[in-house]
Order: structure tokens, then sequence, then C-alpha cells
């Protein structure tokens, strides 16, 4: 059967693209006119209504929407949203199981918390808070075994007494040259290291080796170096044909050689922190900056800066409680009455206690607390400040 003489099968060429050189589409008139059957309705039924195609397309769209079972947020409820259940004894069974379950749950999760939190709460209780107050209340009384209050006396003793304001400002002087030296040369020595430095871990174990010496190993080698008859006096001796010696503990100089023996103790740890710190900046910030024709210090100062602030304040903090705590090699090097520029406040807190001035030596504590919290809140508040700014 020829399919072609078929009307059904007709295609019109005119509707479909690319057609063929030489060929003509056949227009509407040429169609031939094809019978369509036309609907009965069927018997006892309504009559078909005739519906166009731009009719169905408008209520294809404008079709009802599903109602949304979850209202969205800030819509308000009508009563009529609200569901309503039956006061059932089976549901108030349920509901009051289900209260208690989620109480057991609570009790269960506090119980644990505290287990695990109550040790180190004791701890700090007993260590802390409990000699903290007992200290100020000494500081207000007479003395430890006259408890009459003296109200402010004791403070105003400590704060016009020439021993606490020199260690006052001989502390205050070393913290403030000591810790940015220290913070300072752990990050130049750790971008060093960090660069592809040839024998860096040669280097690296050669700063770390202060942190495994013992205090009093290191106070013998800075006795052998720096002591009248030391060696740096006698190389001084042989470069320069100088017989004058110094003996550098009990000079001006002082304190630049606790600074030394500070800057080299602490050195190897913040270094460390200082390289771990680098390692987690990403590499392909850096390498699209690089790529942009960034130089060393436009990368350092304005990408991996950002990214070292917390190391940055971390290291700043612990150099600064260090540095307090340097009584230790200061006491063994020199004793308990050191050279004038070498009395820090932790010599006047041992010479208080050992004069059994408990009252002072309490007054003189509160304070050197009270200054401790304002610079470390300084530090905290300058540190949440700079992150903002990175932030922002």
């Amino acid at each position: 059967m020829d399919n072609r003489k078929n009307v059904d099968n007709f295609i019109d060429k005119g509707e479909v693209s690319g057609v063929r050189p030489g060929s003509q589409a056949i227009t509407q008139d040429e169609r031939p006119a094809v019978k369509k059957p036309v609907a009965k309705a069927p018997i006892n039924s309504e009559p078909v209504v005739a519906v166009s195609d731009e009719e169905k397309w408008n209520a294809l769209v404008n079709r009802p929407k599903a109602k949304n079972v979850t209202p969205l947020a800030g819509t308000r409820l009508a009563p009529k949203d609200i569901p309503e259940f039956e006061d059932t004894p089976e549901r108030r069974n349920t509901l009051e199981l289900r209260k208690k379950r989620h109480f057991r749950r609570k009790l269960r999760d506090w119980g644990v918390f505290t287990g695990y939190l109550t040790p180190s709460f004791v701890g700090v209780l007993i260590f802390f808070f409990m000699p903290l107050l007992m200290l100020l209340k000494t500081s207000f009384q007479k003395s430890p075994t006259n408890a009459d209050f003296v109200g402010f006396r004791n403070y105003g003793r400590v704060l016009t007494n020439d021993a606490f304001i020199a260690a006052s400002k001989n502390t205050l002087t070393f913290a403030l040259i000591s810790v940015p030296l220290a913070v300072v040369l752990a990050l130049l020595v750790a971008l060093l290291l960090n660069s592809g430095l040839p024998g860096k871990s040669l280097f690296r174990s050669f700063l770390l080796n202060p942190m495994m010496v013992p205090v009093a190993s290191v106070v013998l080698i800075w006795q052998v170096f720096f002591s009248y008859n030391g060696v740096v006096n006698g190389i001084a001796e042989k470069l320069f044909d100088s017989p004058d010696k110094i003996d550098w503990l009990k000079s001006s100089y002082a304190q630049v050689v606790i600074m030394l023996l500070f800057i080299w103790k602490n050195l190897g740890y913040n270094m460390v922190l200082f390289l771990a710190a680098l390692n987690s900046v990403p590499h392909d910030i850096l390498e699209s900056a690089q790529m942009d024709g960034a130089g060393p210090l436009r990368r350092f100062f304005s990408i991996k800066l950002h990214y070292l602030s917390p190391t940055l304040f971390f290291v700043g903090i612990m150099s600064l409680i260090n540095s307090f705590k340097i009584f230790r090699e200061v006491y063994l090097l020199t004793g308990d009455y050191p050279f004038d520029n070498l009395y820090m406040l932790q010599h006047f807190m041992n010479n208080s206690f050992t004069h059994l001035d408990y009252s002072k030596l309490s007054a003189g504590a509160i304070i050197m607390c009270i200054v401790m919290v304002v610079i470390v809140g300084g530090l905290f508040f300058a540190e949440s400040k700079f992150d903002k700014d990175v932030e922002d």
C-alpha cells in the first residue's frame, strides 16, 4: 500500500526546518481538506462544550495551588488552623511518659556535665578563689593575727614604698622591652625556617634545646659566660686588649643580660607556635597573590598577618606571663638583693614574706593582680577589635 496517498500520513513541509533546496512548502491554502470525525454526545449526558487551546492554557496556569501543610514563619495562625486533640486517658498517659523521658534525659546530661566539671571546679575553688579571698581579707587587716580593720592603710604603705616603686619600674621596663623582642624574633625565625632554609631541622633543634634544659643549668651557663672572670670578659680582653673587666650582673648592663636569657629561653617555644600558624595559611591564596604581582612584604602584611593574629595574641600573653616569672633566674643569679635594675616585684614579695609583713605583702599582691587583669583585658579588647576589622 502506498502510504504517500494516505491523507492521515500527510507531512506539512512548511513546518519542518531545513527544507531541501528545490522543494516548496505546501501552504495552508494548498493543503487538502481533511474531515475530522465529529464526537457524538452520549445519550443521557451533558452536551460537550468546545474549549479553545488558550482557555485550556489559562486553566492550567491558574489552577488552584496545593495548600502548604507547614505554615511559613511569620504567618499568623487562626484558631481553626490549630489541630484539636481529644483529651483522652491514653493521650494523657502518653504526654506524661514523654515528659518523664525528657526530664530523665536532662537529668542524665546534667549529671554527666557536673561529673566532669566538679573536680576542676573544686580544685580552682580551693587553690585559687579561697586563697584570693583570704589575701583580700588580710590586706584590710592590721596583721594576720590582729583582725582590726585598717581600711586602705596597707595599700598606702605599699604605694609609697620605694622598694615597691623601684620593683614596679624594673618589671614594667623589662616586660615592655623583652616581650616585643621575644615575639618579633620568634616570628622572624619562623618565617626564615618556613622559607625553605637549608639545614632548618638542625637549626630548629638548636633553638628547641633551651626548652629541655632545667633552670639551674641555664643559670649555670649564664654564670660561666657573664661572671667577672667569665667567657665574655675573656673574649673582650683578647680582642680589644683591655684589662678592664665588667661584672655584668652588677652593672647597668645587668637587665640586658637577663633579657638575653629570657629571649633565649622562650624563643624555641614561640617559634614552634608561629611555625604551626604559618603552615595553616592557605597556599592557594598566597599563590594567587603572587600571580597578581604581590611581593613578599605585601603577602605577609595583607594575608599572613591576618591568619597569624590569634597566634600573635597567644604568644604575647604567654611571653608577658613568663616575663613576670623571671624571678627564678634572677634569684639564682643574684640572690635576695640584686643590682638596682634587677630588683623585680617578685623580690619585693619574697622579702616581705621573709620579714613576716603579710599585710603589706597581701596589699602588694592585690595591686599586682589588678594591674595584670587590666593589661590582659586590654590585650583581649585589642585582639577582638583587630579580629572584627579583619572579618569586616
